[in-house]
């Protein structure tokens, strides 16, 4: 979203826009359809102390085009709702990762690094972007089921955060990851490049919310 800003708001919010008119021009009698927003932590951006565990009703401050993206995606939900009776519930993800997660993920691209480092494609070497920032991640089965559970038990109009309410810094994870590798002497640079404009210190929430009206936990 940093390189590509307007495309993002495009497919984000215009994109959703087009869905959700296609949607009340053509509901018909009896079909009464429900739409899950995934929405995203993102969206909290800079949360001050004392907001941790981040609750909904916690301040939107979005530091990212991604996360202004989402902001319009899950108020345009909460509209969309009110004003038609579209039944739509906004969920706000925090971080996940699983099997097939893509490179362009922090995880994912750390342990692509170390696994092309063991086959012996690139020197001992792992470029990293900020390394203090805090996370909360959850394995992507468990969000996925969570999503399907939110279409059938939460509220419309309504929105949850789905997460597993602790928090992982970055840089533990990526020592994590170095300790499992059969390459012992990997050298860590920060490179440039992967630095943010802006990035949001500390993400870690609170799912009681979802939990209580679900029954959801986290099992992986």
């Amino acid at each position: 979203s940093w390189e590509s800003p307007a495309e993002t708001l495009v497919t984000n919010i215009v994109g959703q826009a087009n869905l959700l008119e296609a949607v009340k021009k053509f509901r018909v009698s009896g079909y009464d359809p429900i739409i899950q927003i995934a929405c995203s932590s993102e969206e909290y951006g800079k949360v001050e102390e004392g907001e941790i565990p981040i609750k909904e009703t916690n301040p939107l401050r979005p530091l990212s085009p991604y996360a202004v993206s989402k902001v319009g995606q899950d108020y345009m939900g909460y509209q969309y709702c009110m004003s038609y009776k579209i039944r739509i519930i906004r969920i706000r993800a925090f971080n996940h990762s699983g099997p097939r997660r893509g490179e362009v993920f922090v995880d994912s691209n750390f342990a692509k690094q170390i696994a092309e480092i063991e086959k012996g494609l690139h020197p001992p070497e792992i470029k990293v972007g900020n390394l203090e920032a805090i996370r909360d991640f959850s394995d992507v089965r468990d969000i996925v089921r969570a999503y399907w559970i939110s279409t059938e038990k939460c509220r419309p109009g309504e929105v949850y955060n789905i997460c597993s309410g602790r928090g992982v810094k970055i840089r533990d994870m990526l020592d994590t990851l170095i300790r499992l590798s059969s390459v012992k002497d990997i050298k860590v640079t920060q490179d440039p490049e992967r630095m943010r404009p802006s990035d949001v210190p500390v993400l870690v929430g609170d799912s009681s919310k979802f939990r209580q009206e679900t029954g959801w936990q986290a099992e992986i």
